[in-house]
């Protein structure tokens, strides 16, 4: 506990954490503009418009559209959503169970692992053209989220079923619970929180999948897509704006996640992972 200017500080009082933690990220975010700023100045290229440029393109496209196609910012953001949230799903669906299944046996463990630490470190926006260009437009870009995610959540769950205590497990059985109820009722809760923190970090990584699976699939008209047009035409200030909404969405849907993976621990009595 520390006082200043007859204000006292406590680390305990939640409040005081928040109030904190919201100072720390204004000064953060401020010092980020500034240097931003300095940065545009300095290089003296179009090619990286100052903050202000940058939001007024953004106001613009929020006010009026997109000039060359007619669609609005939020008819952008609603088809990457779209596509995301389609990948994000079909990886949690997989994800979840196999991993949950990997880290039980560790046979299986060991006839994956093999397979998963080939195809693990290869970067998801390397399957982009593979699953647009020879697969399909509209299913590609799911397919290119779905991989950036599924790795993270699997890892995540595998390493969580693994830290189960073994006593705990014991004690389930030595009170009469079959197989299958050790794995429902002891196993799963106790993965839940490490599935979502491989949701936070899945979720960065399927934003920048997203951005990079829309410029081999314009169709979709996507935010990535509005990214590549405004490049294309030297426009960076529109450029940099579309980073901007990209960047909100990366904001708002791994704050969620942080939310709700606070509030599964706090429920559950654990402390976060």
């Amino acid at each position: 506990m520390t006082t200043i200017l007859n204000w006292t500080y406590d680390e305990n009082n939640r409040y005081h954490r928040w109030f904190r933690t919201t100072v720390i990220a204004i000064v953060s975010l401020v010092c980020f503009i500034f240097a931003w700023w300095d940065i545009s100045v300095l290089a003296g290229s179009v090619a990286i418009p100052t903050p202000l440029e940058t939001w007024e393109a953004l106001v613009d496209l929020v006010n009026n559209g997109d000039p060359m196609t007619g669609r609005s910012l939020w008819q952008y953001i609603g088809s990457s959503l779209k596509t995301f949230l389609l990948g994000f799903l079909m990886a949690l669906v997989v994800a979840t169970p196999l991993g949950l299944i990997i880290g039980y046996s560790r046979t299986i463990r060991e006839f994956m692992n093999p397979v998963i630490e080939v195809l693990r470190p290869i970067a998801p926006i390397a399957w982009a053209p593979i699953f647009i260009l020879a697969i399909d437009y509209t299913i590609g870009p799911i397919l290119v989220v779905f991989v950036g995610i599924f790795f993270p959540l699997l890892t995540n769950v595998v390493f969580g079923v693994q830290k189960i205590d073994q006593n705990l497990m014991d004690a389930a059985r030595t009170m009469g619970a079959s197989s299958v109820q050790v794995f429902y009722k002891v196993m799963i809760p106790s993965a839940i929180p490490y599935l979502m923190n491989g949701v936070k970090v899945g979720l960065g990584i399927g934003w920048m999948c997203i951005v990079a699976a829309e410029l081999y699939a314009p169709q979709l008209s996507g935010i990535g897509f509005y990214l590549s047009e405004q490049a294309t035409a030297g426009f960076w200030p529109g450029a940099f704006a579309a980073i901007v909404v990209i960047a909100i969405l990366g904001i708002v849907t791994t704050g969620l996640a942080e939310y709700i993976h606070k509030v599964i621990t706090r429920r559950m009595g654990m402390s976060n992972v």
